[in-house]
């Protein structure tokens, strides 16, 4: 095993994994939830930046339905770019099998 080599592996593969974070703080997804009444994006990171609502659910009388389809939204948002996360970083933690280190990738 050469040491030297498996150290220069795992720098490529810090600085892949950093890279792939600053990707996916500027991927977006959508999730639309209610019909498309509620729709939220956020960054594949998990930050939600934007929540738009359609004026027609907004009812005085029912709160938690809007508050329903929002939280509901959110969720979607952040499932989604967790997935997309989880992927990038599972392309880049696969290079770990390289490395030759037993149960890594």
């Amino acid at each position: 095993m050469n040491i030297q080599k498996m150290m220069q592996q795992a720098q490529q593969m810090q600085a892949d994994m950093a890279a792939a974070q600053a990707k996916l703080a500027s991927e977006e997804v959508e999730a639309s939830v209610g019909g498309g009444k509620v729709v939220v994006r956020a960054t594949a990171a998990g930050e939600v930046i934007a929540v738009k609502i359609d004026p027609e659910v907004v009812d005085p009388e029912d709160v938690e339905m809007l508050e329903d389809l929002v939280l509901a939204g959110v969720q979607q948002a952040i499932r989604e770019g967790k997935a997309k996360s989880e992927e990038a970083m599972g392309q880049v933690a696969g290079g770990l099998g390289g490395l030759g280190i037993p149960g890594l990738g």
